[in-house]
């Protein structure tokens, strides 16, 4: 992870375990909805706009750290060998579409999703980046890594509680495999800011840590009293609910409808291993599970550390796409495996159960990485890698009728520019909400009476 030298972060960095503990689990986890400031002011629903309403469901799977575009979706095996890197291209099941020789599986299911080759932003440092991609907002200090803040513009998962609060599971919004480190501090952008708390999105760590994955009460070793106190009480609510729902047929029902949706050890093993055995791949089967009992919109926190390889170079679940030092390595064995196991899974279970059809999917990172292979002082590993690259990078989008076999937009001969029109995060959120049926051109109200726009990006119509 680098660092934007004329905004240098001064904070203390925000620790997953002090994010715990100053309330975020259990924010998360009440996850009510505030009756003050309810109203939405919205435009109709344009029903002209392709893919408008399509999807029941939305999984946005974020390969957090930066995906690198030349040895994923978007491969130069024509350019010199510093810009197209040690990997091969291969063939896909369309013809003419190369992909990375180390994503075999999901070369095979080409013919079921979208490649857009030409996105691009102004954004150069993960925490701003990652910021622009939760919100369709760039953040105030652009390219530099700021901690979350109450004034933060809300992520699209807050912005769905905040204008279509209700669901059948209750909870519209769900993140997994979260929150997103930035490597080891947790990245602004993937709450609700000056939305409140209120609107935050269900957060739920690592699935793999017990059979039935929903946020615990565990108590840790180092917790305030001041914290577990606050546990006691919300135990005795929650005990006091539980007798509320014995009286409720219809709460108990949900209870029911929770545990079915969370309890991953009800899939078939042949299934949870064909997703892998790691936490981004079991998120990913869960994500589906969740699109079975109607959650809107699930987002799958690919890797939950951007970076992690430095600490723990040997658990392949700690790595990042931040690759700027040992990325052929690195893809090699512990990256593309994983990921092309796990994401083709999603993609493959969704369409063989009839799913896909009204399920919108992306697969998208911060940005991409740079046309020149290189090594890099002053990060860990001893062979080159790739800087960060948000100029032109690729993401993937399929279901609720993305055309199937596509390719959108691309880059130049090496990899370096958008050779086409140009999409940005922004208008990734807003084929989100077109998708869900909710016209991003409209508008809600904040907590201070104001309007504010659902996004200021426009749906990506050549998708269709």
């Amino acid at each position: 992870m680098s660092f934007d030298l004329n905004n240098p972060v001064t904070e203390q960095p925000l620790s997953r375990r002090a994010w715990l503990q100053l309330g975020g689990g259990v924010g998360i986890l009440l996850g009510g909805i505030s009756q003050s400031n309810r109203s939405v002011a919205a435009t109709p629903g344009n029903s002209a706009i392709p893919g408008f309403g399509k999807a029941k469901s939305v999984i946005v799977v974020f390969a957090s750290g930066g995906q690198s575009q030349f040895e994923t979706w978007d491969p130069k095996p024509d350019a010199p060998q510093e810009i197209r890197g040690e990997f091969e291209a291969i063939s896909s099941a369309v013809p003419g579409t190369l992909l990375s020789e180390h994503m075999p599986r999901l070369a095979k299911l080409s013919d079921r999703y979208t490649i857009v080759r030409s996105m691009s932003h102004e954004d150069l440092d993960h925490g701003s980046a990652f910021y622009l991609s939760m919100t369709g907002h760039y953040h105030a200090r652009k390219s530099s890594n700021p901690l979350p803040k109450p004034i933060d513009q809300p992520c699209y998962s807050a912005i769905l509680k905040r204008v279509r609060p209700r669901s059948g599971f209750v909870q519209p919004a769900i993140h997994l495999n979260g929150p997103a480190l930035m490597p080891e501090f947790v990245g602004p952008g993937q709450f609700s800011g000056l939305l409140g708390r209120d609107y935050d999105p269900m957060v739920i760590g690592d699935v793999t840590a017990s059979p039935v994955a929903m946020p615990g009460l565990t108590t840790k070793p180092d917790l305030p009293q001041v914290r577990l106190k606050s546990r006691q009480s919300l135990l005795q609510s929650l005990e006091e609910s539980s007798r509320i729902f014995d009286r409720n047929q219809k709460m108990s029902d949900m209870q029911t409808l929770y545990g079915q949706a969370f309890d991953l050890s009800r899939e078939l093993r042949s299934l949870r291993e064909r997703y892998g055995r790691n936490r981004a791949g079991q998120a990913c089967l869960l994500a589906r599970r969740l699109v079975k009992v109607g959650v809107p919109l699930t987002t799958v926190i690919f890797n939950h550390s951007n970076r992690g390889q430095d600490k723990s170079p040997n658990d392949t679940d700690a790595y990042g796409w931040d690759t700027h030092n040992d990325i052929f390595s690195a893809m090699k064995t512990h990256l593309l495996p994983r990921f092309d196991l796990g994401f083709s899974a999603l993609l493959e279970d969704l369409d063989e159960r009839g799913l896909l059809d009204e399920t919108l999917v992306v697969c998208l990172g911060e940005f991409g990485r740079a046309p020149l292979v290189a090594l890099e002082h002053g990060f860990s590993g001893s062979s080159p890698g790739r800087k960060h690259w948000p100029r032109v990078y690729s993401i993937v989008l399929a279901g609720a009728g993305i055309g199937r076999g596509k390719i959108l937009g691309c880059s130049d001969k090496n990899g370096a520019y958008p050779a086409s029109e140009k999409f940005g995060p922004l208008d990734v959120t807003a084929t989100i909400f077109s998708a869900l049926g909710i016209d991003p051109v409209g508008h809600y109200i904040d907590p201070f009476g104001q309007p504010r726009a659902i996004s200021i990006g426009k749906p990506m119509i050549g998708l269709y």
